[in-house]
């Protein structure tokens, strides 16, 4: 496949130098996690519906997790998956842990902090990973209300 999308063209590489190919389904699958937004399973599984069956999401995400194409956002006992820094511009997250709800954050004090602390330290960074976890807008208003003020 010439694809004369970069980021086609990079998934191809990333493919190829672990010997697989690049398929239909694989193709499918990169494109329904290409809107930028991290998804849950069932939101990817609804994306596919009628394009591809369950198993061969599953086993894409889990190939695709292991060649580093996708990361899994864990949040309790749930997780979310989006393309890699590989694929989309470096980020962290906010993750509502009521609603499951999660916000790309793009911070480039914090990211002066991490190289900051890893060269204080006499560490080499490779790679890092904020999560920041607690309540979003919408839960933490919901969770002001109080029963007596909707009486009212």
């Amino acid at each position: 496949m010439n694809s004369s999308n970069g980021s086609e063209t990079r998934l191809e590489q990333v493919l190829a130098a672990n010997g697989n190919s690049i398929t239909r389904q694989r193709l499918a699958v990169f494109k329904a996690l290409s809107g930028g937004e991290p998804i849950s399973m069932r939101q990817l599984i609804d994306k596919l519906e009628g394009s591809l069956d369950r198993v061969s999401i599953y086993r894409t995400v889990a190939l695709f997790e292991r060649l580093g194409i996708l990361v899994r956002l864990v949040s309790g006992f749930k997780y979310k998956v989006e393309l890699s820094d590989s694929f989309n511009p470096h980020h962290h997250h906010l993750n509502c842990t009521q609603c499951g709800k999660v916000i790309d954050m793009n911070a480039e004090e914090l990211e002066r902090h991490i190289r900051d602390l890893a060269k204080a330290n006499n560490f080499t960074l490779i790679a890092h990973q904020v999560e920041i976890q607690g309540k979003c807008a919408e839960c933490t208003k919901l969770e002001t209300v109080r029963p007596s003020s909707i009486m009212d």
